[in-house]
């Protein structure tokens, strides 16, 4: 049987893959060999071996076509000669008590055992093939179902994988990933949750804006994972202080309270201290003890008649003032302050186009000299006709102008126009006044202000002496030495310099020693003393400074004006004092060029 088992081997070796040595196929073969005798021998003769045998032979993976094809060719070629099977095997009945029995010999022409053996080694090979063919299709069934099931598996872990996904990117899309606090989308579906529901009924909210002081210093000295490391630390202090209230991190060192159903404002007030307590507790970040503070801004309103956004346009604004105001701190949104601040933006943005569409106008007050009553200058004050507002005084704007830099452009037309109107003044009389005009600091410190003042006095054919620059003090002290050096090339071409405010600055009087002036403008603080009766001690005072300001400008060979002489009883006692020259408007308010050539 060995040897018909290695040729039964050799035949199906390379028809399909079979996990097995070619040792164990022969003796997996050999086995089989053994059953396929059995089952020709057997009686009586059953086809259930041959089932088997096929089925077998597929579950050892001898399950392709040619692998069939091949064991039963050999087996039909083979399996007699090789094991010398005789033809004569165990009686049957023909043989036993049949009268053909001895009809099968040679020569008799009838069937006899040898016959019988390969009809029974026919049907065998046919039940062979008929196992094989069935074991076959219920395999390819089963890995059909197996395919199937696993597909089935795949696909219900894929949509669990999809579901975890989509919900990890979810508790990710509204929650911020370092601090796990709520983010501002959230936050922006909570409070739009507020807004949605009946606010007639007079529900109130309140928003906490907050945000860390200082926190850049952190990162720029301690690096940007110290940072995240505070402001994770941050995060869980804000939580615990604000109790049942949302959290939310608006971004970078950003947070925001929203503190639902207020009754008042009171209510987050105590949630703004509440929050400013937990921030300001001590952390320990890399081994460093920190501290930091916070600034917040808080809105608290009816819900009826806002919207979100203007809840946290609010709150936004508010933070700035908290901000403005020294940080550590919270500010309540004031609509009052508000409207002033939208105005002054609003100011700030159309200033640009007033300046060119000639919106800006100069009135002139006049200088008096308190020793004759003669007019010996008028300043230069510049007013804005706005088309809504009116006519604006600087004060208005000319602050915003400094703090968007548009100072210079205004700064440059006033002096070209009081340039303009001192040249015609000159023309209409040999007393013509000086023109005296307001330099802001950013003009002072330009590089180009000789040559503008220059161009200016040559274009206009202007005698020199009849433009006065005014500085105030503490602009003078601040000047950089070529600043200064400016104001000396100018006051050599004749031009008069001259400090205004006097006494409210620094007056350092070592320095105003050295400088290139001819005037002091005295501040119109002092003056105000002197309303009141000559008797009362702080009028006495302020007499007494004055008196002194006036006796140091003349040992430096100034001259003194008073501001905002508004009574005859100011204009004695400074003229009593020894003071050269008042501006004020016991001697006249400001007033257009036509009602100054009225004076002439």
């Amino acid at each position: 049987m060995a040897v018909f088992a290695r040729a039964w081997a050799k035949a199906v070796t390379g028809t399909s893959y079979l996990p097995v040595t070619p040792a164990q196929l022969e003796e997996f073969l050999e086995g089989l060999t053994v059953r396929l005798v059995e089952a020709l021998h057997e009686e009586p003769f059953s086809l259930r071996r041959g089932y088997q045998i096929g089925s077998d032979l597929v579950a050892a993976h001898i399950a392709s076509a040619e692998g069939l094809g091949r064991t039963i060719e050999v087996i039909e070629l083979r399996l007699l000669r090789d094991l010398g099977l005789s033809p004569a095997g165990p009686p049957t009945a023909a043989s036993a008590g049949s009268p053909d029995a001895t009809s099968g010999g040679p020569g008799s022409g009838g069937p006899g055992p040898g016959d019988d053996l390969r009809d029974r080694m026919a049907r065998l090979l046919g039940t062979v093939a008929i196992g094989y063919a069935r074991a076959l299709r219920d395999r390819t069934l089963d890995e059909q179902e197996s395919i199937r099931r696993a597909a089935m598996v795949a696909r219900e872990q894929a949509e669990h994988a999809l579901r975890e996904s989509e919900a990890r990117f979810r508790h990710q899309a509204t929650h911020d990933p370092l601090t796990d606090l709520p983010n501002r989308a959230l936050f922006a579906e909570r409070l739009a949750g507020v807004f949605e529901r009946d606010g007639r009924s007079g529900r109130r909210l309140g928003v906490c804006f907050v945000d860390l002081d200082g926190f850049k210093m952190v990162n720029d000295t301690l690096g940007h994972q110290a940072g995240d490391q505070l402001l994770v630390s941050v995060a869980r202090n804000l939580r615990r202080g604000a109790g049942e209230h949302l959290v939310a991190r608006m971004g970078g060192d950003e947070f925001v309270i929203l503190v639902e159903d207020t009754t008042c404002t009171d209510d987050v007030l105590k949630v703004a201290d509440a929050a400013l307590a937990a921030v300001n507790e001590p952390y320990v970040v890399d081994g460093q003890e920190l501290r930091v503070s916070a600034s917040i801004g808080i809105v608290e309103r009816p819900v009826a008649g806002t919207t979100p956004s203007d809840v946290m346009r609010a709150a936004n604004i508010t933070l700035h003032w908290a901000k403005s105001s020294g940080k550590s701190r919270w500010a309540l949104f004031d609509p009052e302050r508000n409207e002033r601040e939208l105005t002054r933006y609003a100011l700030s943005s159309a200033m640009p186009a007033a300046l060119e569409r000639g919106e800006f106008c100069l009135d002139y007050q006049p200088l008096v000299s308190l020793c004759d009553g003669r007019l010996l200058g008028v300043e230069a004050l510049v007013r804005w006709r706005h088309p809504q507002l009116g006519v604006l005084r600087p004060d208005r704007f000319i602050g915003l102008a400094e703090e968007t830099g548009l100072i210079v452009r205004l700064g440059s037309w006033v002096l070209a126009e009081a340039c303009r109107q001192a040249r015609r003044w000159v023309g209409l009389s040999e007393k013509a006044p000086f023109v005296s005009v307001n330099l802001a600091v950013r003009q002072v410190r330009g590089p180009g202000l000789v040559k503008e003042v220059t161009g200016l006095l040559r274009e206009h054919d202007l005698p020199p002496d009849r433009l006065q620059l005014e500085i105030t003090e503490s602009a003078m002290m601040n000047t950089a030495d070529e600043s200064v050096d400016n104001l000396r090339s100018l006051a050599d071409l004749g031009v008069r310099i001259a400090i205004d405010d006097f006494g409210t600055g620094y007056s350092n009087l070592s320095y105003l020693r050295t400088l290139p002036v001819c005037e002091l403008k005295v501040a119109g603080a002092f003056v105000e003393g002197l309303r009141a009766p000559a008797t009362e001690p702080a009028s006495v005072t302020d007499e007494r400074i004055l008196a002194t300001l006036v006796s140091l400008a003349h040992t430096l060979d100034l001259t003194v004006t008073a501001e905002g002489v508004e009574t005859a009883t100011q204009a004695d006692r400074l003229r009593a004092i020894g003071c050269d020259a008042a501006q004020g408007w016991h001697f006249g308010k400001p007033m257009p060029p036509s009602l100054v050539d009225a004076l002439l």
